[in-house]
């Protein structure tokens, strides 16, 4: 018998009578790792300025240590997703918390930014790349049944809310003490989590004791890379044309006019093809592969996996566009900003935990749809009372609808999605998941972002140009340069390039900037709620009986 189906049958797993604490102890573990995992980046975003003083660096560096947390993160999490079955459970989160509490404190403690790439960057998201797809799992083995849907919709609440909490969190340490209380905070969780891991299953997933899928684990890194990558380089080069030369030092080339974006997503897509015929011909010779080639193939799976990424899109594009708007446009702080997002962030975590046990009366597809409609109207809420004095109250029932919408989605989706796959197999699925929503996360960012600044950057520039005729290689041309001078997208940067010019121009451009900055987010936001008509198409694919079984 598979050790996986041996800790369900309640070898290992904390039993009812134990007591509370005992029983929920992996369900508590898992949430705090799930936590700290994904405030990292959100909860930094905000410092960003105090960084950039604190080191006497540029935004652009201190933005390449958030990016280059993400491609780690991201480029390890399938390798990382495999490590259960080869290690003791309870042995790897604890090995895997101590390595983050590490890389947290390092990043802490930073003198400069080198040091900060390492401690963040580099160690932290390696750590994190375990972490994230051993949550998933820890629950997957630790649970059954209706327990189960609670544990895995507390997890998605919290992942959810920690994404929304973020901003509110590191605007406060950093307005009222010191950025780098931010990842000391992050120290005191892992301290937490620790507390609850004796609570964990010790045995590993499988049996037999297997190795790493080395040329696997090469193809799925350079895969996701390049991927990741690219997408990170699609704000500034665009996403098939390139807008500009890439240069990287002394060297400078146009790459035949196509953009680096539609280059390396072009080397990811290929390689993630190679990846799948390589972990073919593993499982053929009776290895063990990274990904299971059967789960690919498996339909209830891949569809709750495609609907989990364009979900995670459209929540990462929403968490990027509000903000900035609320900062660049309205003029709150990042902790105004993270009171704004509160009712989102309470709603998401609310929905997730409280809405696991509708599924006894409405099918769990039904709930998934019924919360992608709530994301939708709270989103086109959101469009009409787009304006640059918009208030905290008005925004509250439009947040509160789309975090409601939110957290309805994931409380049945990450269920319906791991629960169609074996337990000996729950390892690879996770990884697979948690790779896909990173993926999701990061092209959500980059296609909205992208989105709301070139349309906030054209608007800067057609108002200034208005009544005169320009062609549109000209327009262009100024909309780059608009894009290479001081971010007058965010707040601080539009008054310091006002404050150098005259009265005159100061009302015009004033002016300027916030019709701009109202219509972009206007038009950005009824582009992600297109995204959201995406998701609800996906969907319908999924299945419609009970429990996330596939239809008989």
């Amino acid at each position: 018998m598979d050790v996986s189906t041996a800790i369900l049958d309640g070898d290992t797993t904390p039993d009812r009578t134990e007591g509370r604490l005992a029983y929920w102890g992996p369900a508590i573990a898992v949430s705090l790792a799930m936590f700290i995992g994904v405030i990292d980046s959100t909860l930094m975003n905000v410092a960003i300025p105090a960084i950039v003083a604190d080191f006497e660096t540029t935004v652009t560096v201190v933005q390449g240590a958030i990016s280059f947390y993400a491609m780690v993160m991201a480029a390890l999490i399938l390798p990382g997703g495999k490590l259960s079955s080869m290690y003791g459970i309870r042995r790897l989160m604890t090995a895997t918390l101590v390595v983050y509490g590490i890389g947290t404190t390092l990043a802490a403690i930073s003198w400069n930014m080198a040091v900060l790439y390492i401690g963040w960057s580099l160690i932290e998201g390696a750590a994190a790349a375990v972490l994230l797809p051993l949550t998933f799992t820890v629950l997957l083995v630790s649970y059954e049944g209706a327990d189960r849907v609670k544990a895995l919709g507390i997890l998605a609440g919290v992942n959810a809310a920690g994404a929304a909490f973020g901003p509110l969190l590191g605007g406060a340490v950093t307005t009222f003490a010191s950025w780098r209380w931010g990842f000391g905070i992050e120290v005191l969780i892992v301290f937490v989590a620790l507390f609850f891991v004796r609570y964990l299953p010790g045995e590993r997933l499988s049996e037999a004791r297997t190795k790493l899928d080395v040329g696997g684990t090469v193809l799925s890194i350079v895969g996701t890379t390049a991927l990741v990558g690219g997408v990170l380089l699609a704000g500034k080069y665009g996403w098939l044309l390139s807008r500009r030369p890439l240069v990287i030092g002394d060297f400078q080339t146009e790459l035949f006019g196509i953009s680096p974006t539609a280059w390396l997503v072009g080397v990811g897509l290929v390689t993630f093809a190679a990846f799948v015929q390589y972990e073919r011909r593993i499982e053929q010779i009776g290895r063990s592969p990274l990904v299971p080639v059967h789960l690919l193939t498996n339909g209830p799976f891949t569809t709750g996996v495609v609907t989990n990424a364009t979900r995670s899109l459209v929540m990462a594009g929403f968490i990027f566009v509000v903000p900035v708007f609320l900062q660049s446009g309205v003029g709150y702080t990042a902790f105004e900003t993270g009171v704004a997002m509160l009712p989102f962030s309470v709603a998401t975590f609310v929905a997730s935990i409280f809405t696991t046990g509708w599924r006894r009366f409405v099918a769990p597809k039904l709930l998934v749809q019924a919360g992608i409609v709530l994301m939708g109207a709270g989103i086109l809420v959101l469009v009409s009372q787009t304006t640059i004095d918009v208030t905290i109250v008005e925004l509250a029932a439009p947040m509160a609808l789309v975090g409601f919408g939110l957290g309805l989605v994931m409380a049945q989706l990450i269920e319906m999605t791991l629960s169609a796959v074996d337990g000996s197999d729950s390892a690879a699925a996770s990884g697979v998941l948690n790779a896909t929503m990173m993926l999701g996360y990061s092209f959500g960012t980059a296609i909205v972002g992208t989105y709301l600044l070139r349309q906030f950057y054209g608007g800067v520039v057609d108002g200034v140009l208005a009544g005169r005729s320009v062609s549109a290689e000209e327009r262009n041309s100024l909309v780059m340069a608009l894009e290479e001078t001081a971010e007058t997208a965010t707040q601080e940067t539009q008054q310091a390039f006002l404050s150098q010019l005259s009265p005159g121009q100061q009302e015009l451009l004033a002016s300027v900037f916030e019709t701009a900055i109202v219509q972009a987010q206007r038009g950005t936001l009824l582009l992600l709620t297109l995204l959201v008509v995406l998701v609800l198409l996906t969907s319908t694919l999924l299945p419609s009986g009970e429990e996330g079984e596939p239809d008989a």
